[in-house]
């Protein structure tokens, strides 16, 4: 057995949590989030702490970072002062365009334009998604909490689905995740593409598996 070092949390910078925690929880999927400003202008900015957290309610969450000052992100702003947000997966075709969206623009810059990216009205809300995205999905604000440091936790409620038609199957909603193309973060600057897919079968206790049989299971 190879050896451990331990780190302890309580002992080490935010920064050198992150890195930790960044190159730990991999592959992490990616929120491209689309907002909008008092000003009517369209945010744009990726998210790599972020999943989907429930089904009953539906709900997701990502994880927003303050600046080194305190100062919230646009992204924050926009979605408590307007109660919605809608995210954009990232497929490999979008990785360019996502990494655009993720420079630090003023606040009147409108990321979609730098990227070359199109905006498709929302259904049930008001803020815009990315018509090239191949899965959008329309949430309204389920909470905001601040983390007492440098970061807020945003919870979505998934109120719409936007699927290109062909990747689901219509009558048992399944996705075609091979055709969805979508990428991941690991830690540093690196990316993962997901096109290595295989499929492995739940079991349980009663399963006859040499696993189980060479810890000597019984039933």
């Amino acid at each position: 057995m190879k050896s451990k070092h331990s780190i302890n949390f309580e002992k080490i910078s935010s920064h050198e949590r992150y890195k930790v925690l960044a190159g730990s929880v991999v592959p992490r999927p990616i929120a491209l989030v689309t907002t909008v400003g008092d000003d009517g202008i369209v945010n744009a900015a990726p998210f790599s702490f972020f999943n989907a957290l429930s089904a009953h309610p539906p709900l997701l969450g990502f994880g927003i970072q303050r600046g080194v000052d305190g100062t919230e992100k646009d992204t924050y702003k926009n979605i408590v002062n307007k109660g919605e947000f809608t995210v954009n997966i990232v497929s490999d075709e979008l990785v360019e365009a996502m990494n655009i969206c993720g420079i630090d623009f003023e606040s009147d810059v409108d990321e979609l334009t730098m990227a070359s990216l199109s905006k498709e009205p929302g259904t049930l809300i008001k803020t815009p998604r990315i018509k090239e995205s191949k899965i959008s999905l329309e949430c309204v604000l389920h909470d905001a909490i601040s983390t007492g440091e440098r970061g807020d936790l945003i919870l979505g409620k998934i109120v719409m689905a936007h699927i290109d038609e062909d990747l689901i199957e219509f009558k048992n909603l399944y996705i075609d995740q091979i055709g969805l193309d979508a990428v991941g973060r690991m830690g540093g600057h690196g990316y993962v593409r997901t096109r290595e897919y295989f499929d492995l079968k739940s079991i349980n206790k009663t399963t006859p598996t040499p696993y189980l049989q060479e810890r000597n299971w019984k039933k």
